[in-house]
């Protein structure tokens, strides 16, 4: 029997102009395996996969491909026509890959029928939401049997519900042999694949299973309740409701091997501390010569990130408030009965899958749009012109102006809040805003420098209430880590932060979540709290391919992770009687993820929801 098919690129070398797009980079992609690109917008990601799927040719390297016509590509547009329809995109793609008709009308029927979309197939793509779409995408792509299965970003921005969707339509293109490649931000995602290739900057920060960057990890991580003073402040991150600080082997903190208790690391760990060294040798070339190499692993004090400072017309109450409040467009309800309080001093996560409601009640609370019924309260009064003076706000759509710099953009902000001149250099600075981004319209920029840039322009007027609609997405996790310290130093200072987002990581970073279904609060409460006793069955096989198989025929919903699988909703014994006596099965506790979901079925909402 000959060997799985392997797929990837060697030494790939890629310059858009003097902006060096990937630098030496290599990546092998197994038949029946899940390879994940990670990395934030800017390091390299889309271009590796553009390489791989033939569309730009590197300036050096290889490219090993099956060829165009037995390779699938989901671009990052999804690359659907809006203006064709569910089948008549499938039609054309159908066509373009030579499928006969009686095989395009039985694969568009198995797959759309898997995915969800049989009753949206007349449907314009135009009209289908975003989860609808990237799955559409993936459905295309997959459509002509592809050996090889390129992905770009399937799951950005995508709920919850739509990502478990997606990620069931990846497992069973790997079980059917193809070898698939995706890029992501999300380390949730990376968890999940097979073998992972950190990006940034276009360069490999790591590679290997995810277990293998783990052990590859160099020194050691602690964990502290309160972040560290020092140099190794400088080498610490906000991790859940404290901190991780990270150790080079030769750093040595006060104690001999630095405050706190030593770590387990875990991927997230893993892939910051790459980031942290890489960040380090470049700091340390800079300085020439004269830089201590006994002090690896730090870097130079820079400026703290500057977070809000409490106000002296802080209300004692809630900063914000919504007491029964339901919202109604027409005959459609968007929020029904909905009660929330964000205090001072704390982090409120709002979860919720596409169309659950999260940014119409953020819109009622800011006083954008009137609550149908019930009553809103901001700063404890009534929203106004006067109390959104002092709120930090990121929407989804960021709030800048493209055809200014960051600089420009935060200079205009500063001036309308009639914040003193020269703050906004020290945030930009402490947000990592690069000098020579900064100069750089925000329209030419990937979309996590645009993210940053937001942030740090909302942070400047030192607000007593941050709002934040999906801050982080696209941001790398070393930038997303400081991010969440700078919402964290807010907090500190007496602020407090709703944040919406999709990434299930994030919500260890809240005080309190509070998930929505069909414009309804679900579930409130920590993490631990929501989870609670729920449970998980496991299976672990060595033909991960045939187990996947069998439980699919079964009809138990089940999901990849790695080479494990796991099946949410279905009990061990139920999962036994359909695999064979040499399958392990086990449980664990349930992921926020999977936790999430059942409450979503559990509200009435669909599971192919979008």
């Amino acid at each position: 029997m000959s060997a799985p098919a392997t797929f990837g690129a060697s030494a790939l070398r890629l310059s858009y102009d003097d902006v060096v797009a990937l630098d030496d980079v290599s990546v092998s992609v197994a038949a029946g395996q899940v390879t994940a690109v990670v990395g934030g917008d800017g390091a390299g990601k889309t271009s590796l996969l553009r390489c791989l799927a033939g569309v730009l040719r590197p300036a050096e390297g290889q490219v090993r491909s099956p060829g165009k016509q037995r390779t699938g590509y989901l671009p990052a547009s999804s690359g659907i026509y809006p203006d064709l329809t569910v089948a008549e995109n499938l039609a054309f793609r159908a066509a373009v890959y030579g499928l006969s008709g009686a095989e395009a009308a039985r694969r568009t029927a198995e797959l759309t029928e898997r995915a969800g979309l049989a009753a949206a197939r007349d449907r314009l793509a135009a009209q289908l939401s975003g989860g609808m779409r990237q799955k559409l995408g993936v459905i295309a792509a997959l459509l002509h049997r592809p050996e090889l299965l390129i992905l770009d970003e399937p799951t950005t921005g995508v709920d919850p519900v739509s990502r478990s969707g997606l990620w069931w339509l990846i497992a069973s293109a790997a079980a059917d042999g193809a070898a698939v490649i995706l890029a992501t931000t999300y380390l949730d995602d990376a968890q999940r694949a097979t073998s992972v290739l950190v990006l940034d900057a276009g360069r490999q920060l790591a590679a290997g299973t995810p277990e293998q960057i783990v052990s590859a990890m160099p020194g050691s991580v602690h964990a502290t309740p309160s972040r560290p003073a020092g140099p190794a402040g400088e080498r610490a991150w906000r991790r859940g409701a404290g901190w991780r600080v990270w150790y080079a082997p030769d750093a040595r903190g006060p104690d001999g091997g630095g405050p706190g208790a030593v770590v387990e690391p875990d991927l997230q760990d893993a892939v910051t501390v790459a980031a942290l060294a890489r960040e380090t040798q470049e700091r340390a070339a800079a300085a020439g010569p004269a830089a201590d190499p006994r002090r690896a692993g730090s870097r130079p004090a820079g400026p703290e990130p500057a977070g809000p400072r409490p106000s002296s017309r802080q209300p004692a109450g809630p900063l914000a408030e919504s007491i029964d409040v339901t919202c109604r467009f027409g005959s459609f309800t968007a929020v029904r009965d909905v009660s929330i309080q964000v205090r001072p001093g704390e982090i409120v996560g709002l979860l919720g899958a596409n169309g659950a409601g999260k940014t119409t009640l953020i819109r009622m609370l800011l006083g954008l749009i009137p609550a149908s019924a019930g009553q809103v309260l901001l700063l404890g009064e009534p929203p106004s012109r006067e109390t959104r003076r002092r709120i930090g706000y990121v929407p989804q759509g960021l709030g800048l102006y493209e055809d200014l710099t960051p600089s420009e953009n935060m200079q205009f902000a500063t001036a309308v809040f009639g914040v003193r001149a020269g703050s906004e250099v020290r945030l930009s600075e402490s947000l990592v805003l690069r000098a020579d981004r900064s100069r750089i319209p925000v329209g030419r920029l990937p979309l996590g420098i645009q993210r940053r840039a937001a942030f740090a322009q909302a942070l400047a007027h030192e607000p007593d209430l941050l709002i934040l609609d999906e801050p982080t997405s696209g941001v790398d996790p070393l930038g997303r880590a400081r991010l969440w310290q700078a919402i964290a130093d807010a907090a500190q200072g007496g602020a407090g932060a709703l944040v919406s987002t999709h990434y299930m990581e994030e919500a260890g970073e809240c005080d309190r979540l509070i998930i929505m279904a069909d414009g309804a609060v679900v579930a409130a409460g920590t993490v631990a709290e929501i989870i609670g006793q729920a449970q998980v069955t496991v299976v672990e096989a060595a033909d991960w391919a045939a187990a996947f198989a069998r439980l699919e025929q079964a009809g138990l919903p089940v999901s990849l992770a790695g080479r494990a699988l796991r099946v949410p909703g279905a009990s061990p014994d139920e999962v036994r009687r359909v695999l064979p006596a040499d399958c392990r099965v086990g449980t664990e506790t349930a992921t926020l993820e999977e936790r999430f979901f059942d409450l979503v079925l559990a509200s009435g909402r669909p599971a192919v929801a979008a």
